[in-house]
């Protein structure tokens, strides 16, 4: 059982069909997603230096145009940790020799839901809230931690809030993506849109698609008060 339906329980039975078939991967199921974001956006010219950073470890990153070629690669694997993970590999072809990565893994936690772990060396995780609306799927970020050293919890003026909306438009028989990217303080920072086809095949995951570094989950709140902090690899 894939980890999307674990999470959601019975609302996955409201997806639409064809998005219940790209969230239903379980370890040696690949997608393979390839269209066009219409829009690639960022925030003030003073968040360029933020997110021009972040491209070193496929984060986000400050590039931004219209009509851009995407490809997003979903592969459900075992990780180093022995969890079921999906990954969720963007690739951004800008122009012609600038090709832009957004790297991220996503897991089950059977206290927070799906956490997502970012970038090439998971440096940032964050629970996820999953919403099934209109056969959609809407996912949102809550609380975050960054490994530096271990985890540390980030507050709530350091955290960017990732929203996600995914569903499928049948009269075009494309999935239909919107993401954005939100900081307390700085207002909006990143953000995409656009469409793409995909296709479904078998096998392990290309070694290109896997994160350099795993690491393991970060304590929850609860645990944080009854433990010592955990140490990251």
């Amino acid at each position: 059982m894939s980890i999307f339906r674990q999470a959601l329980g019975d609302s996955f039975d409201e997806l639409h069909p064809a998005m219940q078939r790209r969230f239903a991967l379980v370890p040696g199921q690949r997608s393979i997603g390839r269209g066009v974001m219409s829009r690639i956006w960022r925030g003030p010219a003073y968040m360029t230096p933020f997110l021009a950073l972040g491209a070193t470890r496929h984060l986000l990153f400050s590039e931004c145009g219209t009509d851009i070629g995407f490809t997003i690669e979903n592969c459900g694997y075992r990780d180093t940790f022995g969890r079921e993970a999906v990954s969720f590999v963007r690739t951004f072809e800008l122009a012609p020799g600038l090709r832009r990565r957004f790297d991220a893994a996503m897991v089950r936690d059977p206290e927070r839901g799906i956490v997502d772990f970012l970038g090439t060396h998971h440096h940032v995780a964050a629970a996820l809230e999953l919403e099934v609306r209109d056969g959609g799927l809407e996912l949102s970020s809550t609380a975050q931690s960054i490994a530096l050293g271990r985890w540390w919890p980030l507050p709530a003026w350091a955290t960017g809030h990732a929203r996600v909306r995914e569903s499928y438009d049948e009269s075009s028989g494309q999935y239909v993506i919107a993401v954005r990217v939100d900081h307390p303080l700085c207002g909006p920072i990143f953000g995409y849109e656009g469409r793409f086809t995909a296709e479904f095949d078998t096998g392990p995951p290309p070694a290109a698609v896997m994160p350099t570094r795993e690491r393991p989950l970060p304590p929850s709140r609860r645990s944080r008060v009854l433990s010592e902090p955990q140490l990251v690899r």
